[in-house]
């Protein structure tokens, strides 16, 4: 419940709970915060123990856990039932990013032989004739 709070910050609320509550009352105030959490906690307990018997007996293993979307959607992939585990493990990332890229460099060549397979990127663009409009970009506009 309270994982993020460090020491200092818990030093820092006790010395606060004694200055605002002062000695001979802080236990007093303890024992009430704690009746308090213990009383919520008994009514959510009795309340996920009446949702489960008004779900039906099929619902007896229902977590409220599992309505978090992480949860559900983790609980889902590590599934045996749909052969994920079998899918992501015959998928071999460095091999299809090597057909792609032989595949790609394939069709460089084939297109551009005379430059190797690569762009001339210090060649100047055509000059344009006197009637003739420059190429329209649309990413331009």
């Amino acid at each position: 419940m309270f994982n993020d709070i460090g020491p200092l910050e818990l030093i820092t609320l006790v010395v606060l709970a004694v200055l605002v509550f002062g000695p001979d009352k802080l236990p007093k105030v303890i024992q009430d915060v704690m009746r308090t959490v213990r009383k919520i906690r008994e009514f959510s307990e009795s309340a996920k123990q009446d949702i489960r018997s008004e779900l039906g007996p099929e619902f007896k293993d229902f977590e409220f856990e599992d309505l978090n979307p992480k949860t559900f959607i983790r609980k889902q992939l590590d599934n045996d039932e749909l052969g994920l585990k079998e899918i992501r493990n015959g998928f071999d990332l460095k091999k299809e990013m090597a057909e792609v890229t032989d595949a790609v460099h394939s069709s460089d060549t084939s297109s551009s032989s005379s430059s190797g397979g690569r762009i001339d990127m210090t060649k100047k663009p055509e000059e344009l004739g006197k009637d003739d409009r420059p190429p329209f970009d649309a990413d331009a506009t």
